[in-house]
């Protein structure tokens, strides 16, 4: 192989752990490999964004992935750092999430060219269903013993913990099942790497070891380290929770400012895992940076690499557009060009006061709307003053005493923007 897959992860800080001679061996000829996804929701979030990333970079050393959906996985819940079990679910919904999934990672893989390295997507519910309980203890059970499981730290953590109430036999055999995936795919596929997060270690080599004793081959395992943040807050998260790559979860200029809004020092590690830049491209907007981190470099690229990945090159415009309506200089056209739900977002958390149509319709005087009926500013007198400072704007114009808002100032037929200063907002909604 040209590419050494291996050392692309390393530069990157994208490997944490794999078994000796995995390198090698990948060097060697196309190999294929696979990651699972849990399918209890039909949107990826970016915690899920690191394994996607795995198998882009596999394929594009010359490698084969699969994306492996947990449906039978999902009816069951992976105790690997978790502190409590996961909802079951029925074989539609699991079939729906697959579909969305699927679509999801078509961003990052190539499942459709004829090359012989296209991705496959598969479901582990369709080997699994006709499985009895008899045949699985018969077959895959007695093959390891209840003490080699016990000395997962998945399990072993979750036994232990004070706030547990211990771990359901269910759960205990999630790591059979997982292991199971790993010998089917090797028998059916050829695939002889699984690839996950650390805390899957345990779960992966205990596929290796099937392999091992079943199939009378080698498995090989490598993982990618836990994301972190630098202020120690869990990555992935915002205050809405789960940071979705569907846009209907969380739109486009949510998922760009996310990314925006990151520390110079996770700046600097985010922009070599969540893009496919080159190192050199990476050193030299490192440099850059650093002579004016006040300008942000790292942050703007890699939130304009990954929006554009995840949703378009388009939804980066509206996104880059959005935000300059908050932080920069922008026009009344700028802000009448956002739909209703890209202006709810800018303006998300800014006060707000619902009035009636009528009332603007026959022209809202401009001393009554900042202060008498929206409580904006606190009297007609503070209105009257803040006037003739010249710092109100009514949908980013400025305007003077005795302008009057009328039908032609909605926005999307419905929102007014006042703005005192540079900071100061408040939404009128007209209902």
């Amino acid at each position: 192989m040209a590419v050494n897959f291996i050392e692309e992860l390393r530069w990157r800080g994208m490997l944490h752990d794999a078994m000796p001679g995995t390198e090698e061996y990948l060097m060697e000829q196309m190999r294929a490999a696979y990651v699972g996804f849990d399918p209890t929701a039909d949107s990826l979030h970016i915690g899920n964004l690191v394994p996607i990333m795995l198998l882009a970079h596999y394929q594009r050393a010359g490698h084969k992935p699969f994306a492996l959906v947990g449906g039978a996985t999902g009816m069951i819940g992976d105790p690997s750092g978790k502190s409590a079990e996961r909802n079951l679910l029925d074989e539609k919904t699991l079939r729906h999430n697959q579909d969305s999934i699927k679509s999801q990672l078509a961003q990052f893989l190539d499942f459709e060219s004829n090359a012989k390295n296209a991705a496959v997507l598969v479901n582990n519910y369709d080997w699994m269903k006709d499985f009895s309980f008899l045949d699985f203890i018969r077959d895959v059970g007695k093959h390891i013993t209840v003490n080699y499981m016990m000395a997962k730290d998945s399990v072993k953590n979750r036994i232990s913990a004070e706030s547990s109430d211990g771990m359901s036999f269910t759960e205990f055999t999630y790591q059979l099942v997982q292991g199971y995936d790993f010998l089917h795919l090797y028998k059916e596929h050829d695939c002889t790497l699984q690839m996950g997060g650390s805390d899957q270690w345990g779960n992966i080599t205990t596929g290796t070891e099937l392999i091992r004793r079943i199939g009378g081959g080698k498995g090989y395992a490598l993982t990618c380290p836990l994301i972190t943040k630098s202020d120690g807050s869990k990555f992935g998260k915002s205050e809405g929770g789960n940071v979705w790559l569907d846009a209907k979860r969380t739109s486009p200029y949510k998922f760009y400012q996310y990314w925006l809004n990151t520390s110079d020092e996770d700046a600097e590690k985010y922009i070599k895992i969540f893009t496919f830049l080159t190192k050199e491209e990476i050193e030299s907007l490192i440099s850059e940076h650093a002579e004016v981190p006040h300008q942000r470099i790292l942050q703007k690229k890699l939130a304009d690499e990954i929006t554009i990945m995840v949703h378009s090159q388009e939804d980066l415009d509206n996104a880059i557009k959005a935000s300059n309506i908050l932080f920069g200089k922008s026009t009344s056209e700028d802000l009448k060009g956002l739909d209703e739900a890209a202006f709810l977002d800018v303006f998300e958390g800014v006060p707000q006061k619902e009035l009636s149509k009528d009332l603007i319709k026959d022209g809202l005087d401009i001393i009554g709307a900042l202060a008498e009926h929206t409580g904006f500013l606190k009297s007609n007198g503070e209105a009257r003053r803040a006037l003739k400072e010249n710092s109100i704007s009514v949908n980013k114009e400025k305007i003077k005493e005795g302008y009057s808002i009328t039908s032609s100032d909605l926005i999307n037929n419905k929102f007014v923007l006042l703005q005192r200063g540079k900071k100061n907002y408040f939404v009128i909604r007209a209902v």
